[in-house]
């Protein structure tokens, strides 16, 4: 392993002209008490970094790429559109062949519109819930992160989960006056909350698992809970699958649960490691978009042919017979292994199909309450022990880690062993 010399300077560099070096808070990788790689190049399981050390990569663009890095035939198709032409700022068929696959994935999506990030397909879904119902009230749970809408700040995970308050200096206390927030997995607290307030309650947005205060998955009782209370009450109910959808099945989290939300954000996957996102949900809700109706929303890059290109191929590989039990069988062989390994040592293993967080803590975390309460030292400490040996791990206690394609059994058997010697140091 070369020392990163280069990448030390890149951020010494990037400080001059970009606000804490990166684009991303997380990048920065101050939690864990070091300074970022920078990356030149990526491709299936590895990432190499401007001083040529190659690492197995867990973070996987947060998720992004469940097919690996650069996919050789996604790659391909997103160049043909490039040399197309990046955007038009006019309709293209692209857009409605990747809706209407998005939709065969996820048939409670009756009509969606693309955006170009999480945090607007959130935005915008939680305006069209408002804008339908006629009400103002927003229900959210401590540590899921939503994107960083000023509304949203509120209790959040990922990498605002060690912010006083849990939310952002820069949002006026009247912008999060409407935005109501629950403890995560406690179903008495969502049901008392409802029974008194429910008939003002817009919409409750959820993560129906968890992955931004590191993985953890709701109990069966609080997620259907989740889907009663917003219909005896009138309420939408948005499941928030930017990160879960077309991951933990090809249909996401409502796939796997059997449950049916009026309104779903995706994002990641769906366009192929480009800026791409989608809200949508039930038609008569959408109809209140303009230029139907009277929630506006709009955004010059939306559905650019590049991200719809990626997202189409990326899709179309992922509905090929098979591809969601192999990984998923894969990903529980690996997790299972790595149970044995952590046993007895203060160390928790939650994880869902391909998603997992190893949390520092004296118990299993069931909300975010419980994952504050994880050591940040020794997670900075398994961190660095791992990057030294060439893995690159998601680098905060409180997101998750993801399991590829490409990550085949020969890398999953060094990255235990891995493990193992970087938690007995």
């Amino acid at each position: 392993m070369n020392e990163r010399i280069k990448s030390a300077a890149a951020f010494q560099q990037a400080l001059q002209v970009i606000p804490g070096g990166v684009n991303s808070p997380v990048r920065a990788l101050k939690a864990v008490g070091t300074t970022p790689l920078f990356v030149k190049e990526a491709q299936g399981t590895y990432i190499t970094d401007i001083d040529d050390n190659r690492f197995i990569d867990f973070c996987m663009s947060w998720g992004v790429f469940i097919l690996g890095h650069n996919n050789p035939t996604v790659s391909q198709k997103a160049a043909e559109a490039v040399m197309r032409g990046s955007s038009y700022g006019i309709p293209t068929l692209a857009e409605t062949t990747l809706a209407t696959k998005v939709r065969e994935a996820f048939p409670s999506m009756e009509r969606l519109r693309f955006v170009n990030s999480g945090t607007e397909a959130t935005m915008s879904a939680i305006r069209v819930a408002r804008g339908f119902t006629g009400r103002d009230v927003l229900v959210k749970f401590e540590g899921c992160y939503h994107g960083h809408a000023d509304h949203l700040l509120v209790s959040a995970g990922s990498a605002v989960a060690n912010i006083s308050n849990a939310s952002s200096a820069g949002v006026p206390d009247g912008f999060t006056k409407y935005t109501v927030v629950l403890p995560y997995n406690d179903t008495e607290a969502l049901e008392q909350y409802f029974a008194e307030n429910g008939d003002k309650v817009a919409a409750l947005i959820i993560e129906p698992v968890a992955c931004n205060m590191g993985v953890v998955p709701p109990t069966r009782e609080f997620i259907e809970a989740t889907r009663r209370v917003t219909e005896q009450h009138g309420a939408i109910l948005i499941f928030d699958e930017v990160i879960t959808g077309f991951r933990l099945a090809f249909g996401g989290a409502q796939q796997r649960f059997g449950i049916k939300p009026d309104m779903t954000t995706v994002g990641k996957i769906v366009g192929g490691g480009f800026p791409c996102a989608a809200f949508g949900g039930r038609a008569d809700i959408m109809k209140v978009l303009a230029p139907d109706g009277p929630v506006y929303q709009a955004g010059t890059l939306s559905g650019n042919p590049v991200a719809m290109a990626a997202g189409i191929e990326t899709i179309t590989q992922l509905s090929a017979p098979g591809f969601h039990e192999e990984l998923e069988k894969r990903s529980n062989e690996f997790c299972t292994r790595l149970e044995k390994i952590i046993e007895g040592k203060d160390i928790y293993l939650n994880h869902v199909g391909s998603m997992f967080t190893l949390f520092f803590n004296t118990k299993n975390p069931q909300n975010f309450k419980d994952t504050k309460q994880s050591d940040q030292v020794r997670f900075a400490r398994y961190f660095n022990r791992m990057l030294e040996r060439g893995i690159y791990v998601s680098p905060s206690q409180f997101e998750g880690n993801f399991i590829s394609q490409c990550h085949t059994p020969e890398i999953l058997d060094y990255v235990l062993k891995s493990i193992e010697e970087s938690i007995n140091e």
